[in-house]
């Protein structure tokens, strides 16, 4: 009796992936290790590190991040198709230890991304991890494109935001999907009312600190950086962010709900994230712990069902 490979489709969701890790966690605890993973954006970077066998490393990383731990990775550009270059990230990862080619990794992996200039879903399988992950997360409006192999990439979550099929694709015959959109639609909007516009600089910024460049970026964008997070009822113009961020998570509600009804994965485990925001990557704690509690509500059912495929 063969036991069936089990793959691990980790969804995007940016700070809402931390998630992923309590997910983990939980399953590692009760004896279930993929034997395949593939993720989707911030899947792509929690999947590709626990594929390198540093996943305790990202977690104690994401326990102590702060917004200046987190802002100091982020390299501002408006002059690169997003806000943020995303060089740093890369360092990030490469200093992290993340410096095989996805073909090496201790489990099979891959990333998903998208073409801009075609719309097709790109599977990377081979190669170097760290711009693998970069090509992953580059989420349209916040992150510049990266060219890969004469393409530009960006987020895979335009094509696919939770990957069951590559997984099926890479030989998984039990599939554990983890979406990171449920219950993010309906919140309240941030008004914009009274903002002024940041003053110009009196000179450029030459430290690249956060702080500094975000000030040359043009005033009607840097006067939303103030909206991050919050979200409250008015009949006035929604911020910057809340646009995107909710155009987002309205294009990714719908394309999963699409790709999950065609290709259903046998369990998904849905963390109750809805309260967090695109960029509150200083709440790792917390949801870890969410990813964690959808995990462990889900473990009697996926003990269940693997025994089911055990005896097939």
């Amino acid at each position: 009796m063969r036991k069936p490979k089990i793959g691990l489709a980790l969804g995007g969701g940016a700070a809402r992936g931390w998630a992923h890790i309590g997910v983990i966690e939980t399953l590692r605890e009760a004896g279930i290790v993929p034997d395949i993973i593939c993720g989707t954006s911030i899947g792509s970077l929690i999947g590709g590190v626990h594929a390198a066998g540093r996943l305790d490393e990202l977690k104690a990383w994401a326990l102590r991040a702060d917004w200046l731990r987190v802002m100091s990775m982020v390299d501002v550009s408006v002059l690169g198709g997003g806000l943020v270059e995303g060089g740093r990230v890369v360092k990030w990862l490469t200093e992290f230890g993340l410096t095989d080619a996805i073909e090496h990794l201790e489990i099979p992996f891959a990333a998903v991304a998208t073409d801009l200039t075609t719309g097709g879903e790109v599977w990377l399988e081979t190669g170097p991890l760290a711009p693998a992950i970069r090509a992953s997360i580059a989420l349209p409006g916040i992150f510049s494109p990266i060219r890969h192999d004469d393409r530009w990439l960006v987020d895979g979550g335009l094509v696919n935001p939770v990957p069951v099929s590559l997984c099926r694709s890479m030989g998984a015959d039990f599939i554990i999907a983890v979406p990171l959109n449920d219950n993010v639609l309906g919140r309240p909007l941030t008004p914009v009312i009274g903002k002024e516009p940041a003053p110009a600089p009196e000179k450029s910024a030459q430290s690249g600190n956060f702080l500094d460049l975000i000030r040359e970026i043009p005033n009607s964008v840097t006067a939303q950086f103030a909206n991050i997070g919050l979200f409250l009822a008015s009949n006035a113009a929604p911020g910057y962010f809340d646009v995107l961020a909710n155009s987002i998570n309205i294009m990714q509600d719908h394309i999963t709900r699409t790709r999950l009804a065609t290709d259903a994965p046998d369990i998904t485990i849905t963390p109750k994230i809805g309260e967090i925001g695109l960029l509150d990557f200083h709440r790792g704690e917390e949801v870890i712990e969410l990813g964690r509690r959808a995990a462990e509500k889900c473990l009697p059912q996926c003990m269940k069902r693997l025994g089911e495929a055990l005896g097939k």
